[in-house]
Formats: structure tokens, sequence, C-alpha cells
């Protein structure tokens, strides 16, 4: 068996994030056709579009390490979409659904939010540039993310799920 470096780490972790983006892009389109908000579906559609680059941006990263973009399962990200697909159906219609959908939203970006500083501190401690400054440039924009549906959860989204059906 083959020394389990931060190398190893690196790469196994990579493989995790780039399936997780492919698996995510798909969930926000379910997501922004389940919405009812029309700020909030415009949030899941910019985001869904934005999770493409950053698939994308992925491939430049294993390029940069020298190796081929592949995946592998999340159990994580599995799970955390899961629960949204969850929320979708047992709110389908009711006021609470926007919350719902947006705090599952919430989840992935908190998850990516963690692997992408993860990966960005590993590729600096690796002295991997390149794939540092590609993966904080994704780092910030989920970090983005995060605000905007911060903002419409406390501005709109949870103050309607209060209403009644």
């Amino acid at each position: 068996m083959a020394e389990q470096t931060l190398d190893t780490l690196f790469h196994e972790t990579l493989k995790d994030i780039y399936y997780a983006e492919r698996k995510i892009a798909t969930a926000l389109r379910k997501m922004a056709r389940a919405a009812q908000d029309p700020d909030l579906k415009a949030a899941f559609e910019t985001h869904e579009q934005e999770t493409q680059a950053q698939y994308e941006r992925l491939t430049e990263v294993f390029d940069a390490i020298g190796k081929k973009p592949r995946g592998k399962t999340c159990d994580a990200i599995e799970g955390i979409i899961a629960e949204g697909q969850e929320i979708m159906d047992e709110f389908k219609g009711s006021p609470a659904l926007d919350a719902g959908l947006l705090a599952a939203a919430q989840a992935v970006e908190h998850y990516e939010i963690a692997r992408y500083g993860t990966l960005k501190a590993w590729a600096a401690q690796l002295g991997l540039a390149d794939a540092e400054r590609l993966l904080d440039q994704t780092l910030q924009e989920e970090a983005a993310t995060d605000e905007i549906l911060t903002r419409l959860a406390e501005t709109v989204i949870n103050a309607a799920a209060q209403a009644p059906a």
C-alpha cells in the first residue's frame, strides 16, 4: 500500500468535491423548480450556473496537480441532498417550503466552504500555488452565495414561512 501523505489526502478530497459539485448542480435545478419565492428561485438558478463554472475550475485544479479529473462518491453530499429532497416532498405547497429549501441550500454551502477552505490550506502547504488560487476563487464564491441566502432568509423567506397556508 502506498504511503498516505497530505498529497494523497488532497487528491482524494479533490475527487470528493468534484463528485459533489456535479450532484449539487442537479439538486439546485430541482430546488429552483420547487422554490415558490421568485428571488429564491433566481438565487438557486444563479448558483447552479456558478456551480457549473466551479466544476470546470476543478478540472483546472486536477490539471495543475497533474492528475486526471475524476470523482468519487461523496456520502456527505448524498446525505445533505437527500435531506433537501425530503423537505421538497414533505413541505410541497406549504409556506415553510422555501425556508426548508433555503436551509438545505445553506447546508450544502457550509459543506462546500469547509471543503474548499481545507483544500486551499492544503494546496498552500503543498506549494500548489495555481491550485490554491483556483480553490480560493471558488471559496470566495461559496461564501458570497451563503451571504445572499442568509440575507434572503432574514428579510423575506423565514417570515413568509410563518404565514398560514
